[in-house]
């Protein structure tokens, strides 16, 4: 809707908001109206109209087999549009009309912002499946009506309460209709059950809402009179009534088709089993975080355990042992960084730039201060199988190049860059770009990164190759250094 809006018509980008705010909420008039919804929005030139959204009925058939969004119209080929636009008045005049074979009575509402109609919305219902209608389907069609007037005064969408529609109630998950006192006037088979849940032993119609929702409700102290005003639907408000046994989501919707509020709608759907769901998962999500703080410990008391035997190793009897355990103490510090980040999230993700610092910090201890370590550019989020050995291939490269290109006394600077290629248009994957660079005596004559030796590269190679599935390379730097590159394939929707 955003390429639509701003490449074909006037309107600027508080006007994009509100339409934004009308299509978050247009599933309930579409549902009420057992009809499709199409916004339509005058060109920049006002020649034609251009359609931005859609939104068919859960509640009845389609009038649309085919996708609208997209389609450009001239102006005077829908009359109705015209005059919607040029009136700023609900349009229903016109026989119905007829798409392949089915018969479609066709109304505009305007969408008004303040003052200006912004654009139409074609309400189209299709009359093949007409019969007589009950009382909920009556009651359906009149709440609609009230919706479509608040819509061309205005009034509708609440500024403000923006609703996501994959977690709002819907018509059919419970619907009630309450007077201006908040008297239950009409109340859906879905939310009656829901209200027995509660405890509710009687017919809800004829009650007034806000109290009895108050009473249904466990408290401990005085009734809840926030919650009363909720359910009587005098502004427009979510809540959730826990009552143990059964969780039932509530949303008021005041109806002021002409200014003054008339009654309201209620919306409500039991979330029993979701919230069920939720609480395991967040139990699951501590028991995880736990298990990644109990790992990090773990960790620690290895390397501890190595650092204390590299101490006793004697001096005259090295022969390079105390080196080899200091450099495994570092890769099993490496790790539990990463394991200590996961440990404080909910999620297996954690924000690899803060877990790149702290491993600066490691292998600030190992140059004594001499050569500096920096970061330009950002790694971003990433899941825990790509931070884990990640981590310990920066901590060789790093070490690697701390021990090897620089001699005793010399100073320099290492930079670690990270950047993200765009997404893969076939895959939906992006790319982690890596580079290390020191300004140190640079490779060696003749080196070969396939034949090289050493375990801290071989270690290297195995992790972005085998695990990572990436790339490495080792060339010498502009500068006269060395440099390190890592192309690091990302998972489809990590950030």
């Amino acid at each position: 809707m955003n390429d639509l809006v701003r490449q074909h018509t006037a309107l600027d980008e508080s006007d994009l908001d509100w339409l934004h705010l009308l299509v978050s909420e247009w599933q309930l008039l579409a549902d009420l109206s057992f009809a499709d919804l199409v916004l339509w929005l005058p060109t920049e030139d006002g020649t034609r109209y251009v359609s931005v959204a859609q939104m068919r009925p859960n509640t009845g058939p389609t009038s649309y087999q085919n996708d609208m969004v997209g389609h450009l119209v001239p102006r005077g080929r829908r009359p109705l549009l015209d005059s919607a636009i040029d009136e700023g008045r609900i349009v229903r005049e016109g026989d119905p009309e007829w798409r392949e074979e089915v018969p479609v009575r066709v109304e505009a509402i305007p969408v008004r912002r303040e003052t200006r109609v912004l654009g139409v919305i074609a309400r189209n219902t299709n009359l093949l499946t007409v019969r007589t209608p009950s009382r909920l389907e009556l009651t359906y069609l009149q709440s609609a009506s009230d919706l479509a007037q608040m819509i061309a005064a205005g009034s509708f969408p609440f500024p403000g309460q923006q609703v996501g529609m994959d977690r709002a109630p819907r018509v059919g998950d419970g619907f009630l209709r309450l007077d201006a006192e908040g008297t239950v006037q009409y109340a859906s088979p879905n939310a009656l059950s829901a209200y027995h849940r509660l405890g509710l032993a009687v017919d809800l119609v004829g009650l007034p809402l806000g109290p009895t929702t108050a009473q249904l409700a466990p408290t401990r102290g005085p009734v809840d009179e926030s919650l009363v005003k909720l359910a009587s639907g005098y502004a427009p408000r979510e809540t959730e009534i826990d009552g143990g046994d059964c969780v039932i989501q509530l949303r008021a919707i005041p109806l002021k088709p002409k200014g003054e509020r008339i009654g309201s709608l209620i919306l409500l759907r039991d979330v029993t089993e979701l919230r069920r769901r939720e609480r395991e998962l967040i139990t699951k999500d501590a028991t995880i975080r736990e298990i990644h703080h109990r790992v990090k410990n773990n960790l620690q008391t290895v390397a501890a355990l190595l650092r204390l035997q590299a101490r006793r190793i004697a001096p005259a009897a090295e022969g390079g042992a105390r080196e080899a355990l200091e450099e495994a103490v570092r890769r099993v510090g490496s790790i539990a960084i990463v394991h200590e980040t996961l440990s404080q999230n909910l999620d297996e993700r954690v924000e690899f730039d803060e877990i790149t610092d702290r491993v600066f910090g490691m292998m600030a201890e190992l140059s004594s201060g001499r050569v500096a370590i920096r970061r330009t550019g950002r790694f971003g989020i990433l899941d825990a199988e790509t931070a884990t050995p990640l981590s310990m291939v920066l901590t060789e490269v790093l070490q690697n190049a701390l021990e090897h290109a620089y001699g005793p006394g010399d100073t320099g600077t290492v930079e670690v860059s990270a950047s993200r290629a765009e997404p893969d248009r076939v895959r939906g994957a992006g790319r982690l770009l890596v580079t290390v660079e020191d300004d140190g005596r640079g490779l060696p004559e003749g080196f070969d990164l396939a034949g090289a030796s050493s375990l801290g590269l071989q270690i290297v190679r195995t992790l972005v190759e085998g695990e990572l599935g990436g790339r490495f390379d080792m060339l010498p730097a502009p500068s006269g250094g060395t440099r390190a590159v890592f192309d690091l394939p990302l998972q489809a929707g990590k950030r």
